[in-house]
């Protein structure tokens, strides 16, 4: 059972941690400083540290939230399944646990919007790649484990999770440049870019 004094530590990180964002979508991440954080909630900058090494680890907090859940979700697919469809099966099934977890701590819809910020701020968007490619690298590894195979040697745990990968990018790219700031609005990309994996690989795209 959680003390008062957690209960007040989790109160405070939560609301730094929304302050940020909400400052971040108003005036930008590159114009916002840990004081005006800290100020918004009527923290000292050393209260902000103690909960945050930094700006960077605040606008990717729930970000890494919804990465842990996508592993996660990945680990518990049936072991019967081919890879490609784990990978589809567990990014759909994510989706369907996500919001949840995101308004513990957020409000969806400005979770949603600050990830429009990190794609369209340069130093963030380049942070979010990096960290996207150790998570290829985690998935890789968890595939292999699946089929039996070593990555090292068998390139295809790598070569998949690399199409794969850069199926989501290219989803995330297209939807942050939209309107719509839903979970679903993404969901429903999604679905609709992975069905074009395959014939876009094998398909003859000069037949009509």
């Amino acid at each position: 059972m959680e003390t008062l004094r957690e209960r007040k530590k989790q109160r405070t990180r939560d609301a730094l941690l929304r302050s940020a964002l909400e400052l971040f979508v108003a005036q930008g991440y590159e114009h916002t400083t840990v004081d005006e954080i800290a100020e918004s909630v009527d923290v000292s900058q050393r209260t902000f540290f103690r909960y945050f090494a930094s700006k960077e680890e605040v606008a990717f907090f729930v970000p890494r939230l919804t990465e842990a859940y996508y592993v996660e979700a990945l680990r518990r697919r049936p072991p019967e399944e081919a890879p490609l469809d784990a990978l589809r099966g567990a990014v759909l099934a994510s989706f369907d646990s996500i919001e949840q977890a995101i308004e513990r701590y957020v409000p969806v819809e400005l979770h949603m919007r600050a990830y429009k910020m990190i794609e369209a701020t340069p130093a963030l968007h380049a942070a979010h790649l990096r960290r996207q490619s150790e998570t290829e690298e985690e998935i890789t590894r968890i595939v292999a484990e699946r089929e039996g195979v070593d990555p090292d040697t068998d390139p295809r745990p790598r070569l998949l999770v690399a199409v794969f990968g850069a199926v989501i990018r290219v989803t995330e790219r297209q939807w942050s440049v939209g309107d719509d700031f839903s979970v679903e609005a993404i969901r429903e990309l999604t679905v609709a870019y992975l069905g074009k994996v395959e014939p876009a690989l094998t398909g003859n795209w000069r037949e009509r």
